[in-house]
């Protein structure tokens, strides 16, 4: 009987162990081996959120670029368009400066001319008279004859 109490014995204590086990080790276990789980399960939605995500900011970063070369292609053309204008508006106005110019020029051209033709004209009218005067042996009183001498001088 004594291997039958020791058998009997070992089967209590086993049954004891395997209750306390059940009791006290296992709910920790279980509760771990849980955590752990929800873990696992939170980290790998987490990871999928991240590649969404990314995924995401890679779509963004991608229209974010088209739309700086969008961008930077409309401020090189209004650039262009802006050197142009700049272009034509100095080309404009030094046309209008070099007519001005052109016009002065030739007003002083004009206004020399007209001076040089007078002086023409006295000089000739002067000797006109040395050339009457001889002709006449005689001296012209010029202050007499000024009405005769500027009616000659306006024919030239």
């Amino acid at each position: 009987m004594n291997m039958n109490a020791t058998i009997l014995g070992q089967t209590i204590a086993f049954i004891l162990f395997v209750w306390f086990c059940m009791k006290f080790v296992w709910p920790p276990i279980m509760a771990a081996i849980e955590s752990r789980q929800k873990e696992i399960a939170e980290g790998l939605s987490s990871a999928e959120r991240a590649k969404k995500d990314l995924a995401l900011a890679q779509n963004n970063a991608t229209e974010q670029l088209k739309e700086a070369k969008l961008q930077s292609a409309q401020i090189v053309e209004q650039a262009n368009k802006r050197k142009a204008q700049i272009i034509e508006d100095a080309t404009r106005e030094a046309q209008a400066e070099r007519e001005k110019i052109l016009a002065q020029a030739q007003s002083e051209v004009e206004a020399e001319r007209n001076r040089v033709k007078e002086e023409l004209r006295k000089q000739i009218a002067a000797l006109a008279l040395v050339g009457a005067e001889k002709i006449l042996e005689r001296q012209i009183d010029a202050a007499a004859n000024s009405d005769i001498v500027e009616k000659v001088v306006a024919e030239l």
